[in-house]
């Protein structure tokens, strides 16, 4: 049990950067692709695509907060009191559980441009391009490299914490 104590910080901000990652990913494929177009009829064309977060669920987190406030030892009977202590189940939850959890979408957003030169034209000279909005990807890939370096200096930080319980 104190083992998933001591790393469930590094779990949630392990997870929290692999939703990061996956962010960044997403909008490098979104802007290296803006520009790609496929021949008329034709399904190989580029679709946009966009990171899904969604957060665990309440339940479990309060399942395993019960289940660590419970096993901590009283000294008192006015401190920790936990109510339904008992219907705690003890051994399911795990801390890697409670980051966000990230899925990818695509969507089915195009643009058309009128170009009848263009060898993907369909019969009215319009090209079809994925609809992404640079300016859009390029605030998400700084946003989510800000969000990881975030995580990274959580990890850090508590590699510092305990190193130093350590040395005591």
């Amino acid at each position: 049990m104190l083992p998933d104590r001591i790393f469930s910080s590094f779990q949630t901000a392990s997870q929290g950067m692999s939703v990061q990652r996956e962010k960044i990913a997403t909008a490098t494929r979104n802007i290296a692709n803006a520009g790609t177009s496929a021949p008329a009829g034709s399904n190989n064309v580029y679709r946009p695509q966009s990171v899904q977060t969604q957060i665990a669920d309440r339940q479990d987190f309060q399942r395993m907060l019960l289940d660590n406030v419970s096993s901590l030892r009283q000294t008192d009977a006015r401190h920790i009191s936990t109510p339904g202590s008992a219907s705690a189940t003890a051994s399911g939850s795990r801390a890697s559980n409670f980051g966000p959890q990230a899925h990818i979408v695509e969507t089915e957003n195009f643009r058309h441009e009128y170009d009848p030169n263009h060898p993907d034209a369909d019969e009215n000279g319009m090209v079809r391009y994925p609809d992404v909005d640079l300016i859009r990807e390029m605030t998400q890939l700084v946003s989510a490299n800000r969000l990881y370096e975030a995580n990274l200096s959580a990890v850090e930080a508590e590699k510092q914490i305990i190193k130093r319980s350590l040395e005591i």
